[in-house]
C-alpha cells in the first residue's frame, strides 16, 4: 500500500500487514468478549458508509458522535470519514446548553448517541438546532432510530459510490471538529485534517515500541483527541484494542485482558497508587515494613546511574512486593502512557521501579495532540519531563515569556468560524502558541512548569505559579485535589478537597467521628493535620509561595459538578467563582 494520506486507510493497512482476529473488542452482558476482526471492521464500516449516503449525507456534512468507548464509535467515525463528511465527537458528560452551542456552531446534520439518557438530551435541544435532521441510537431504544437502520439502509448508492468518494478525499481535507473542554471560556471547535492526525499517528509509531501482538485497554474518552490518536496508532501497528466496560470496571478488565499498554491521565494513576498504599497501611508487622521499604526504594528510582547494590535491592522488591502490583494491572504491562496533566514525580518513579514503565506525553487538541513524548529507552529518558519532540515537530521556548511553541504537520487548520482566535494562537510564521510555560532539561527534554494564564500576582507585586505548588501538595494521600489562591492578595492560600477514604482512616486512628466529609472536616485534629501537611510541603517553596491559610471543602470535585474538565483537570475559573465565599474567608483577616 502506498503511503497513507487519509485516516480511513488505517484499517486497510492493518488488513494488508497485520490482519487481526481481535482488532476491536467489547464486553458483552454474559461476560464474554465480542471480538471484531480487521475484515469485519472494514465490512461494517463500508456498509455504514453506503447507508450514510443513502440517508442523504454528503461530503462536508457535520455528524455528531456522543457515546462511551465501544467498537460502534469507531465504525461510525471511519464511515463518516469515508464519505468525506466531518465527525464532531462530543463528551457524553456535558450539559444540554453545551450541546446546543456545539450543535448550532458546527451545524450538525445528524447525530449518533449511545443510550436513552443521551437521546433525551439531544431530543430536548433538537427544536433549537435548525440543521439537525436525524438522531440515531447505538443501543436499541423503543421508538428511536437505531444505527443499524443506517447500516442496512438501501437506496441508490452502493459501495462503488463510496469508493469513488474516497478517491476525492484529500489528506488536507477537514476530518473532524473537536470542541475543547477548556478550563475557561466558551468551547472552541478545533479543526483537524486527515493529515494533521495521521502525521501524529505515524510519528508516534516511530517512537513507541508497539508490536502487532500487543493488546491495549482503552478507557479514556475517544471524543478526546489523545485517546483517539492513540487508538489509530494501535490500529496502524496491528494491535488489539479492548474497551473497558466503564471507569468502575478498569481494575477487573485489566486483570482479564492482560494488556501490554494503556493510556491514562495522572489522576487515575494517583487513585490506583492510593488504593495500593491503603492496602499497605492495613498490613502489620514485617509485611508492612517490607511494603513501605519497597515504596521508599521506588521513590529513589532513576532510569540510569543507579548502583549495583540498588539494583539488587530493587530486584528483591520487585519479586516480593511489586510483582503483586503488576498482577493487579494484568501482569503483562510493557508501557503506560499518561498525558493531559503533569504526573507526580514520585508516581513516575515508583511505577517504573515496579517494572511498569510510565511515560509522559505532552500536547494539546490543537496539535493533534502529541508534541513530545518520553521514550521508552532508559538512556533517552528524564524523569519529570515530557520527553523529546516527536519526529517532524519543532519546539521552541519563547525567550520573552517562556511559552512553549510548536510547528509541524500536526498543527490544526484553525478554530472553526473563529479566525480571530486562530490568529491569536498560530502566529504569522506558523508557530502554535500552547499557553504553557516550559524549559528544556539537558537541552533536549521538555519540562512543563506552568500555564501562562494561571500565573497570578500577589498584592505585593510578586508572581506566583500555582501548578508546581499544587503538584507537590497532592502528593499527600490526604489531599484529593486543591487549588492555590492569592491573586491580588497579601499571601498565598489554598482550597483543599480531602481524600475521603484517607480522611476516614485518619479519623479512625484518632478516635474521631468519621461519618460524612462535612462532619470530618470540622474536627480540629483534621485541620491541625492539614496544617502539618502545609508545614511539611511549604519548605519546598519560597516565602511568597508558601501557603499561609487554607479552607477544607466537604464536597468532591467531579466532571458532573463542574469543577473538572472531562480530562480531569481543574477548571480554575469555575472553582474560583463557585467557592468565592470560601476564598473570601481565607483572606478575611
Amino acid at each position: 500500500m502506498a503511503e497513507l494520506t487519509r485516516l480511513f486507510e488505517i484499517p486497510h493497512y492493518q488488513q494488508k500487514k497485520y490482519p487481526n482476529s481481535a482488532m476491536l473488542c467489547k464486553k458483552l452482558p454474559d461476560g464474554s468478549w465480542k471480538k471484531y476482526s480487521t475484515d469485519e471492521v472494514i465490512a461494517i464500516v463500508n456498509r455504514l458508509s453506503v447507508g450514510l449516503l443513502n440517508y442523504g449525507i454528503k461530503a462536508g456534512d457535520k455528524i455528531g458522535i456522543i457515546s462511551e468507548n465501544r467498537p460502534e464509535w469507531n465504525f461510525i467515525d471511519l464511515a463518516i470519514l469515508q464519505v468525506g463528511a466531518v465527525d464532531v465527537p462530543i463528551y457524553p458528560t456535558i450539559t444540554e446548553a453545551d450541546y446546543e452551542f456545539i450543535f448550532n456552531n458546527a451545524e450538525i446534520k445528524a447525530c449518533f448517541v449511545s443510550n436513552d439518557d443521551l437521546l433525551g438530551k439531544v431530543t430536548n435541544i433538537k427544536s433549537k438546532v435548525a440543521s439537525l435532521q436525524d438522531i440515531f441510537t447505538i443501543n436499541k431504544i423503543s421508538g428511536a432510530k437505531n444505527w443499524e437502520e443506517v447500516l442496512n439502509y438501501e437506496g441508490d448508492f452502493s459501495q462503488s459510490d463510496v469508493d469513488n468518494i474516497k478517491e476525492q478525499v484529500k489528506g488536507g481535507d477537514l476530518a473532524t471538529i473537536i470542541y475543547t473542554s477548556g478550563t475557561t471560556g466558551v468551547p472552541k471547535g478545533v479543526m483537524l485534517s486527515h493529515s494533521n492526525i495521521l502525521s501524529n499517528v505515524l510519528c508516534v509509531n516511530e517512537v513507541l515500541p508497539l508490536e502487532s501482538s500487543d493488546k491495549n485497554l482503552s478507557f479514556l474518552p475517544l471524543c478526546h483527541i489523545f485517546e483517539r490518536t492513540v487508538l489509530y496508532s494501535y490500529m496502524y501497528a496491528g494491535c488489539s484494542t479492548y474497551y473497558a466496560e466503564s471507569m468502575d470496571t478498569i481494575g477487573d478488565n485489566l486483570k482479564e485482558v492482560k494488556p501490554q499498554y494503556f493510556s491514562t491521565v495522572p489522576r487515575l494513576l494517583e487513585k490506583v497508587y492510593d488504593k495500593i498504599v491503603a492496602k499497605g497501611n492495613d498490613l502489620e508487622g514485617s509485611k508492612k515494613k517490607l511494603f513501605f521499604w519497597a515504596i521508599d526504594l521506588g521513590k529513589e528510582w532513576e532510569p540510569t546511574g543507579k548502583s549495583f547494590a540498588y539494583k539488587m535491592k530493587l530486584a528483591i522488591a520487585r519479586k516480593l512486593i511489586f510483582s503483586k502490583w503488576q498482577e493487579a494491572l494484568g501482569g503483562e504491562v510493557k508501557g503506560i502512557i499518561t498525558g493531559a496533566a503533569a504526573l507526580q514525580k514520585r508516581l513516575e518513579k515508583v511505577f517504573n521501579a515496579a517494572g511498569m514503565p510510565v511515560r509522559q506525553g505532552y500536547g494539546m487538541t490543537e496539535s493533534s495532540p502529541v508534541i513530545t513524548i518520553s521514550r521508552f529507552e532508559d538512556d533517552d529518558y528524564a524523569v519529570g519531563t515530557v520527553g523529546r519532540p516527536i519526529p517532524g515537530v519543532e519546539v521552541k521556548i519563547d525567550p520573552s515569556s517562556g511559552e512553549i511553541c510548536c510547528k509541524g504537520p500536526n498543527v490544526m487548520m484553525g478554530y472553526y468560524k473563529r479566525p480571530d482566535a486562530t490568529s491569536e494562537t498560530i502566529d504569522a510564521d506558523g508557530w502554535l502558541h500552547t499557553g504553557d510555560v516550559g524549559e528544556f532539561v539537558d537541552g533536549k527534554y521538555l519540562k512543563i512548569t506552568d500555564r501562562i494564564k494561571q500565573l497570578f500576582k500577589t498584592s505585593g507585586g510578586k508572581y506566583v505559579a500555582p501548578t508546581p505548588i499544587e503538584s507537590k501538595f497532592v502528593e499527600s494521600p490526604l489531599i484529593e485535589a486543591m487549588l492555590v489562591t492569592g491573586n491580588d492578595q497579601k499571601f498565598v492560600g489554598a482550597l483543599f478537597v480531602p481524600n475521603e477514604d484517607q480522611l476516614k482512616h485518619f479519623c479512625e486512628e484518632c478516635g474521631l467521628e468519621n461519618g460524612s466529609m462535612k462532619e470530618m472536616v470540622k474536627h480540629k485534629e483534621v485541620h491541625d493535620q492539614f496544617q502539618k501537611i502545609c508545614d511539611e510541603y511549604n519548605v519546598n517553596f519560597s516565602k511568597i509561595e508558601k501557603i499561609k491559610k487554607f479552607k477544607l471543602l466537604s464536597e468532591p470535585w467531579t466532571i458532573e459538578s463542574g469543577e473538572l474538565t472531562p480530562t480531569m483537570k481543574v477548571k480554575r475559573k469555575f472553582v474560583l467563582e463557585k467557592y468565592s465565599k470560601e476564598i473570601d474567608d481565607i483572606y478575611d483577616v
